[in-house]
């Protein structure tokens, strides 16, 4: 089923073609509005190369709303070290001093786990949203575009998805190698978050 309709606001205008299946049209192409009017072969190319760089930017923002809650969490880390590393002070201090047996026994009892809760400030957490919505509204925009099922611009949101995760989510891992020659992934050590989850349509 194809539909058109006339551009721009003029009557005698050309009309938009819309189809809701599959096509290859390039003049006469309207996106999400009739002022989005491809007239040109040039207007068309610019058209892929901006969907291409819509993507791309998509996923760029993807990457700094994992980066930024990383920071984040780094920020939570060192402050948790602090308040660890003080609890510990006090104590390094008693082997110095002459300790009867039950202290050498105390000493080997577990330490019971504690935890330690931190919530992010209100404007880090409305830096988070306000990535998490710009994030959210151009996957749309995006999904809007692919309803078109227009080949060329389908086929520049794959070549935009594909240059996007190869510039903006490089894979590197952190390997803590220990004392005995063991080696183990440290956890988080995936930049831009690694493969933790899949790119949606929908961000």
């Amino acid at each position: 089923m194809s539909h058109s309709g006339h551009g721009g606001g003029m009557g005698d205008g050309p009309a938009c073609k819309i189809s809701m299946l599959w096509n290859w049209y390039t003049i006469d192409a309207c996106f999400l509005s009739s002022s989005w009017h491809i007239t040109t072969n040039g207007a068309f190319a610019a058209t892929c190369i901006g969907v291409i760089l819509m993507v791309i930017l998509l996923e760029a923002l993807r990457r700094i709303g994992k980066e930024y809650d990383e920071h984040i969490q780094r920020d939570f880390a060192a402050r948790v070290a602090l308040i660890a590393n003080g609890g510990l002070a006090p104590s390094s201090a008693a082997p110095s001093c002459p300790g009867a047996a039950s202290s050498s026994s105390s000493s080997n009892e577990a330490v019971a786990p504690q935890t330690v809760t931190f919530r992010a400030s209100p404007l880090q957490q409305l830096i988070r949203s306000l990535i998490h919505t710009a994030t959210f509204g151009l996957a749309y925009i995006i999904m809007l575009l692919a309803m078109y099922y227009n080949g060329y611009v389908i086929i520049s949101i794959l070549i935009g998805a594909l240059l996007g995760k190869f510039l903006c989510d490089w894979m590197t891992k952190t390997v803590v190698i220990g004392a005995d020659g063991t080696a183990a992934v440290k956890n988080g050590g995936l930049v831009g978050g690694g493969i933790d989850e899949p790119t949606v349509c929908c961000g």
